[in-house]
Protein backbone atom coordinates (compact mmCIF):
# COMPACT_ATOMS: atom_id res chain seq x y z
CA UNK A 1 0.00 0.00 0.00
CA UNK A 2 1.26 3.45 -0.83
CA UNK A 3 0.58 5.35 2.36
CA UNK A 4 2.13 8.79 2.51
CA UNK A 5 1.07 9.16 6.16
CA UNK A 6 3.44 6.32 7.05
CA UNK A 7 5.98 7.63 4.53
CA UNK A 8 7.04 4.13 3.61
CA UNK A 9 6.49 1.70 0.77
CA UNK A 10 8.07 -1.71 0.48
CA UNK A 11 9.24 -3.78 -2.47
CA UNK A 12 8.32 -2.14 -5.74
CA UNK A 13 9.10 -4.09 -8.87
CA UNK A 14 9.83 -2.36 -12.15
CA UNK A 15 7.23 -3.13 -14.77
CA UNK A 16 6.56 -2.22 -18.37
CA UNK A 17 5.76 1.45 -19.00
CA UNK A 18 2.47 0.44 -20.63
CA UNK A 19 1.21 -0.87 -17.27
CA UNK A 20 1.89 2.52 -15.72
CA UNK A 21 0.27 4.31 -18.65
CA UNK A 22 -2.86 2.22 -18.24
CA UNK A 23 -3.02 3.00 -14.50
CA UNK A 24 -2.78 6.80 -14.93
CA UNK A 25 -4.06 7.42 -18.48
CA UNK A 26 -6.98 9.56 -17.28
CA UNK A 27 -4.63 11.82 -15.30
CA UNK A 28 -1.98 12.45 -17.94
CA UNK A 29 -1.95 15.88 -19.56
CA UNK A 30 -1.25 16.48 -23.22
CA UNK A 31 2.24 15.34 -24.23
CA UNK A 32 2.98 13.84 -20.77
CA UNK A 33 4.74 10.49 -21.06
CA UNK A 34 5.50 7.68 -18.64
CA UNK A 35 9.23 7.13 -18.08
CA UNK A 36 9.27 4.48 -15.32
CA UNK A 37 6.59 2.25 -13.85
CA UNK A 38 6.69 0.17 -10.66
CA UNK A 39 4.16 -2.18 -9.08
CA UNK A 40 3.60 -3.53 -5.56
CA UNK A 41 0.65 -5.90 -5.33
CA UNK A 42 -2.24 -3.75 -6.65
CA UNK A 43 -0.56 -0.37 -6.17
CA UNK A 44 1.63 1.43 -8.66
CA UNK A 45 4.25 4.16 -8.72
CA UNK A 46 4.60 5.97 -12.04
CA UNK A 47 7.32 8.44 -12.99
CA UNK A 48 6.30 10.64 -15.91
CA UNK A 49 8.32 13.37 -17.55
CA UNK A 50 6.38 15.91 -15.42
CA UNK A 51 5.66 14.27 -12.04
CA UNK A 52 5.46 11.16 -9.90
CA UNK A 53 2.00 9.58 -9.56
CA UNK A 54 1.30 7.10 -6.75
CA UNK A 55 -1.73 4.88 -7.34
CA UNK A 56 -3.17 3.36 -4.17
CA UNK A 57 -5.89 0.78 -4.80
CA UNK A 58 -8.12 0.51 -1.73
CA UNK A 59 -10.71 -1.90 -0.40
CA UNK A 60 -11.51 -5.49 -1.21
CA UNK A 61 -13.00 -4.77 -4.63
CA UNK A 62 -10.36 -2.26 -5.66
CA UNK A 63 -12.92 0.20 -7.00
CA UNK A 64 -11.72 2.98 -4.71
CA UNK A 65 -8.39 4.39 -5.89
CA UNK A 66 -6.32 7.20 -4.40
CA UNK A 67 -4.03 9.08 -6.80
CA UNK A 68 -1.23 11.24 -5.39
CA UNK A 69 0.53 13.54 -7.84
CA UNK A 70 3.94 14.92 -6.90
CA UNK A 71 5.32 17.56 -9.29
CA UNK A 72 9.10 17.45 -9.60
CA UNK A 73 9.13 21.14 -8.65
CA UNK A 74 8.02 20.12 -5.11
CA UNK A 75 10.93 17.72 -4.63
CA UNK A 76 13.68 19.29 -2.54
CA UNK A 77 16.12 16.41 -2.11
CA UNK A 78 16.45 12.81 -3.19
CA UNK A 79 18.95 10.07 -2.41
CA UNK A 80 19.45 6.62 -3.88
CA UNK A 81 20.96 3.55 -2.27
CA UNK A 82 22.13 0.66 -4.39
CA UNK A 83 21.58 -2.97 -3.48
CA UNK A 84 24.39 -4.97 -1.88
CA UNK A 85 25.37 -8.56 -1.22
CA UNK A 86 23.05 -9.08 1.74
CA UNK A 87 20.56 -6.23 1.28
CA UNK A 88 19.15 -7.06 -2.15
CA UNK A 89 16.85 -4.06 -2.44
CA UNK A 90 17.72 -0.58 -3.61
CA UNK A 91 16.02 2.49 -2.20
CA UNK A 92 15.12 6.01 -3.17
CA UNK A 93 14.29 8.62 -0.55
CA UNK A 94 12.43 11.68 -1.82
CA UNK A 95 11.89 14.80 0.30
CA UNK A 96 8.75 16.59 -0.80
CA UNK A 97 7.95 20.16 0.19
CA UNK A 98 5.05 20.17 2.67
CA UNK A 99 5.01 16.38 3.01
CA UNK A 100 8.38 15.23 4.28
CA UNK A 101 10.51 12.31 3.19
CA UNK A 102 9.09 9.22 1.52
CA UNK A 103 11.12 6.03 1.01
CA UNK A 104 10.49 3.66 -1.86
CA UNK A 105 12.16 0.24 -1.72
CA UNK A 106 12.81 -1.21 -5.16
CA UNK A 107 13.81 -4.73 -6.06
CA UNK A 108 17.39 -5.53 -7.02
CA UNK A 109 16.63 -5.59 -10.75
CA UNK A 110 15.92 -1.85 -10.75
CA UNK A 111 18.64 0.32 -12.27
CA UNK A 112 18.62 2.77 -9.36
CA UNK A 113 21.41 4.87 -10.87
CA UNK A 114 19.38 5.38 -14.04
CA UNK A 115 16.40 6.43 -11.92
CA UNK A 116 18.65 8.79 -9.94
CA UNK A 117 19.97 10.34 -13.14
CA UNK A 118 16.40 10.83 -14.35
CA UNK A 119 15.45 12.49 -11.04
CA UNK A 120 18.43 14.81 -11.32
CA UNK A 121 17.38 15.87 -14.81
CA UNK A 122 13.97 16.84 -13.42
CA UNK A 123 14.87 18.68 -10.23
CA UNK A 124 18.15 20.44 -11.07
Amino acid sequence: MIDFNNKNLIKLKMTDKSEGELAVKDLLIENETVQFSFVSMRDKLVFTDKRIIAVNVQGITGKKIDYTSIPYSNIQVYSVETSGNFDLDSEIDITISGLGTVRFELNAQTDIKQLGKFMSSKIL
